[in-house]
């Protein structure tokens, strides 16, 4: 049994995550901890039912209930590190608006690792589930205060003055999820101009897909050049990532940002974590600072379980993350915060227009692509073409998440996604021409596996 992918729990809402799913999730979640549990949304239609549904599973386990509402992931996880509770978080994050889904997370803050993970699967398999007498059910309370509470952490934690005093104009696109109820403040309270496009609550997602790429983004695009703003800034659904536009409008990679924020944060002796979705642009930043980076398996439970392991161990980890948006600063918490992670971004630009700051750590192309499948045939098939294609190939395999191939002049990767039914395709090389051509070699192998 595997239900938990790459993050959390996701499919499709009222087919395969549904209330009874969510109600034995509540009881296995229940199970396994004590006292409090908090639960949290993002905005789409059909996280208040869901919500219910695992709140009943908590509370027939004998557990108080927090709801906290409408927020971003990491307001939730700022919550519950705040109160020491764990939590629950009902959304899907990227994904489609007829998705949902469930992450949980620690009284720490941060996300159930794998082990933990592991152990909620085993109770929802057994059902093993422990139930309180009808005297010592739990009770639910709502909170209205978490929102506020988060907006305020995120803007202590950084240089107010600095960013204030930059007088910065912001382009914002939350897109309609749950960045729309705090982003717009936070970043006012920074001191920034906010101009916003997709910024009602709609769970629906009537103005863009949750998902922040750039095929999804030509509304911000257009915002940014038309007030002439100094950066733009995209959520996904639970706003726990985020991705920039720089002063002409122009997309940045995730891969840049990254790379960009780990560049004045690194220092020798120090170690960063990404997935093998890794870009060259960090490994050239780790090298330059004397610092090493080690790989995971895509998803933020594989790479906060590596960080924790490292900081166990005594070494110094103060970023980590991945090129989707995803960033970690684990000195502020061990989890993905998009609104914190785009003040940070915001710090670097009050003296250096963006353009200059992912320039410096520039000089490669990506290309990204999928392949959808509707059977498990399909999937076996495209997965055995894959490993066939690695096979064949003189580049160096890792092979710790699908099959990535360092070819010398790029690379390429093929894996499974682990939160819908597609294979993704990541190429990356010196020149755009070159990464195409790595692109399209490995698609025609995969769509002939399909024919």
């Amino acid at each position: 049994m595997q239900l938990f992918g790459s993050s959390g729990v996701r499919g499709v809402a009222n087919e395969e995550v549904t209330p009874e799913f969510c109600l034995r999730m509540g009881l296995a979640v229940g199970t396994a901890v004590e006292g409090r549990v908090a639960i949290g949304r993002d905005t789409r239609a059909t996280g208040a039912m869901l919500a219910d549904a695992t709140a009943s599973g908590l509370a027939s386990a004998g557990n108080d209930i927090d709801r906290v509402g409408v927020l971003p992931t990491p307001a939730l996880q700022s919550y519950a590190e705040r109160e020491g509770v764990p939590a629950v978080m009902i959304t899907a994050s990227h994904n489609p608006p007829q998705y949902n889904g469930i992450k949980l997370v620690g009284a720490d803050g941060i996300e159930f690792g794998v082990e933990r993970s592991e152990s909620i699967e085993e109770l929802l398999e057994t059902e093993a589930f422990e139930r309180a007498r009808w005297d010592e059910t739990g009770s639910s309370r709502r909170v209205a205060s978490a929102r506020r509470e988060y907006i305020t952490e995120v803007v202590d934690a950084v240089d107010r003055e600095r960013i204030s005093d930059a007088d910065l104009t912001v382009a914002l696109d939350p897109g309609h999820g749950a960045g729309a109820l705090t982003s717009p403040d936070l970043f006012r309270e920074l001191g920034c101009e906010v101009h916003t496009v997709n910024a009602q609550r709609d769970g629906s997602f009537p103005g863009r897909d949750p998902e922040p790429i750039p095929a999804n983004l030509a509304a911000l695009e257009q915002l940014v050049r038309a007030t002439d703003a100094d950066v733009g800034i995209a959520h996904d659904g639970d706003a726990d990532r985020a991705i920039f536009f720089d002063e002409q409008g122009h997309y940045i990679e995730g891969d840049a940002t990254l790379a960009a924020l780990a560049a004045p944060t690194l220092e020798a002796g120090d170690t960063t974590v990404s997935a093998v979705t890794v870009s060259q642009r960090l490994v050239d930043v780790a090298e330059r600072a004397d610092a090493s980076l080690e790989l995971t398996p895509v998803g933020s439970t594989r790479i906060i379980s590596r960080v924790r392991d490292l900081q166990d161990g005594g070494i110094s980890v103060p970023i980590a993350g991945e090129g989707n948006g995803g960033v970690l600063f684990p000195e502020y918490r061990l989890a993905r915060d998009g609104a914190y992670t785009a003040a940070r971004f915001l710090e670097l630009i009050t003296e250096t227009p963006a353009s200059a700051v992912v320039g410096d750590v520039g000089g490669y192309h990506n290309v990204r692509t999928t392949v959808e499948y509707g059977s498990d045939a399909d999937r076996e098939a495209l997965l055995a073409a894959a490993e066939a294609y690695a096979d064949e190939s003189d580049g160096e395999l890792n092979d710790i998440d699908g099959y990535r191939l360092d070819v010398g002049d790029g690379w390429v990767l093929v894996r499974e996604s682990g939160t819908e039914p597609l294979v993704r395709v990541y190429t990356e090389a010196r020149t755009e021409a070159r990464a195409h051509e790595l692109a399209d070699g490995i698609r025609d192998r995969l769509d002939r596996a399909l024919d």
